[in-house]
């Protein structure tokens, strides 16, 4: 089944639901013009239908290898690469100094998701460069901007993310890593990283790897770590590749999924380095890496969940099985009808969510405002744990639609499902997006979130003339969201994290919920028919979520240790 972009999805999503002519409103974005941004999604389309998506199947049954030291990457990842930078891909929210096209990071969003959608495995390289930019446009000293920037951006070298070691995943503060200072203002940093996705490619000049470290001097937790800059190879005076730095791949882990993805165990034996930020601040520079890593997974989620959707419903047309309608093809059926449309229904909700996320990112760069940085921040985690949380659900049951020949690998609909499951994962598992969520993002007391829900219900309010039985079934979601978020605020840290999530579960329900009842009063026919689905049948489940939520920590630990292992 070839992949077709969602454009008409996005268009849609622009003009009526997210707001991005708020953005192109700003001095900062006002080239992004309609003509424009569609221009773009046309182009990047093309490029991930043509390019990208016949790559998948091969990527996956051709793995990244590890050959003499040498990363092989899988058939055909060279030149899908090629088109990415060249197009200019990878810098498209970059700043224009260094090269980038400086678009809004609500159509970069659109774009990740297409390309995510067409090669899941391939798309994990610029989606790491565009993190790093991110954090060096930030944080990094003008020498080391000049030197790299155009480089990454330009997608001539490539970015990566060092963090996870083996004794230390999520707890990053019990990191080991050390740099040593050499006297000349670099580094010797020395140590072992794991999972450091496209630590290294065959078709790449130069890798350049962020590493988070610790100094002599350094404290114990993550108040201890700096952030250093370490290139494969050293570049010279002229900006080329030059002399081998002192690290190497170790070894390519074997995966469930994303195969075409080297996975690597990077060592880093007196390996020369450049500090990035300020000694032992290394995390706040981090951070603006992740989050922009954090939406982007987000979005990995939902495209490959998009993909999984064409497949089935493809497959679905096709199938002819039993006298069900007319046809005679399982599409007729009504579980099949039920799968595809709850499919699509979750899928055009985590899409909205993570738009609204980019628009907020985009009105907080460009205003600077302290509520636009609030609504970002409370957005990530929400986007990140639901678009990946829905494109497991949806491959799930992509495989379902299938039936038997869903357990068989020839279908495709099984890598879908096995490429999606890293997803919740990496970039922090969607447990720790739900603890942040109530931990971290409520520090406010709440403040962000009650005046995103203000805005909620003002949209519920709105649709009551056209479509009151919808908007009353919101409305009431909505006032579930407020009476939990004002009962969560008043408990101590133990109860939010055991509630956590089912919290932000519900949360992004509710936003689905909205998001659809505008699509409804926006959109044609099709559009509210899919909004009465979700409003109707999904959107009841916030109400579970949120009793699992106002739970607490209650009764959690009542089970003891020999109960939970008892036969």
């Amino acid at each position: 089944m070839p992949y077709r972009a969602p454009l008409k999805d996005f268009r849609f999503l622009f003009d009526k639901i997210v707001g991005l002519d708020k953005v192109a409103a700003t001095d900062r974005y006002a080239e992004a013009t309609p003509d424009v941004v569609d221009q773009i999604l046309t182009e990047a389309g093309r490029m991930c239908e043509e390019v990208l998506a016949p790559l998948n199947w091969p990527g996956d049954r051709n793995p990244a290898r590890l050959e003499n030291g040498v990363v092989r990457t899988s058939p055909g990842f060279d030149e899908g690469y090629k088109a990415i930078s060249e197009g200019g891909w990878v810098g498209m929210a970059s700043d224009p100094e260094y090269g980038g096209m400086g678009l809004p990071m609500t159509v970069a969003t659109a774009v990740n998701e297409m390309m995510s959608a067409a090669c899941l495995s391939l798309q994990l390289c610029p989606m790491l460069s565009q993190g790093q930019i991110e954090a060096l446009e930030h944080h990094a000293s003008d020498e080391l901007k000049a030197l790299y920037l155009p480089k990454l951006t330009s997608g001539e070298w490539s970015g990566t993310m060092n963090l996870t070691e083996p004794q230390a995943g999520s707890d990053v503060g019990a990191l080991r890593t050390k740099a040593e200072p050499n006297g000349d203002g670099t580094y010797k940093i020395s140590g072992q990283k794991i999972y450091i996705t496209w630590g290294d490619a065959d078709f790449l000049p130069n890798v350049v790897h962020l590493v988070l470290a610790r100094l002599p001097d350094a404290a114990p937790g993550t108040k201890g770590i700096s952030l250093f800059l370490v290139p494969k190879f050293l570049p010279t005076e002229d900006g080329q590749p030059g002399e081998r730095n002192g690290l190497r791949v170790v070894s390519l882990e074997e995966k469930m999924g994303i195969h075409g993805s080297p996975t690597a165990v990077m060592e880093y034996d007196n390996a020369k380095g450049w500090l990035v930020g300020t000694e032992h601040k290394g995390m706040a520079a981090m951070f603006t890496m992740m989050n922009n890593a954090r939406l982007g997974v987000g979005v990995q989620g939902i495209g490959v969940g998009e993909r999984a959707y064409q497949h089935a419903l493809a497959y679905a047309l096709d199938r002819t099985q039993g006298k069900a309608g007319g046809s005679g093809t399982i599409v007729e059926h009504a579980d099949v009808r039920r799968m595809l449309t709850h499919m699509k229904a979750d899928l055009f909700a985590a899409r909205s969510i993570s738009l609204m996320n980019a628009v907020a990112i985009d009105m907080a760069t460009a205003t600077g405002e302290a509520s636009w940085k609030a609504r970002a921040a409370l957005l990530t985690p929400i986007t990140k744990a639901f678009g990946t949380d829905v494109g497991n659900a949806v491959a799930h049951e992509g495989v379902q639609v299938h039936g038997g020949m869903g357990f068989v690998e020839e279908t495709g609909a099984a890598q879908f499902s096995r490429d999606a499951r890293i997803t919740p994962i990496y970039e922090g598992t969607n447990g720790i997006q739900a603890m942040d969520l109530v931990a971290r993002k409520m520090m406010d007391g709440g403040e962000a979130a009650f005046a995103l829900i203000d805005e909620l219900e003002k949209t519920a309010e709105a649709a009551r003339s056209t479509h009151e039985d919808l908007a009353q079934k919101v409305w009431d979601a909505i006032q579930a969201l407020r009476e939990t978020t004002e009962w969560l605020v008043d408990q101590d840290m133990q109860s939010r994290f055991a509630g956590a999530v089912p919290y932000l579960r519900g949360f992004a329900r509710v936003l689905g919920g909205v998001t659809h009842l505008k699509a409804a009063v926006e959109g044609e026919s099709g559009r509210k028919a899919l909004a009465t689905f979700y409003i109707d049948r999904l959107l009841p489940e916030h109400e579970a979520h949120f009793a699992h939520a106002r739970g607490g920590d209650e009764g959690l630990y009542l089970l003891t240790l020999d109960d939970l292992a008892a036969a």
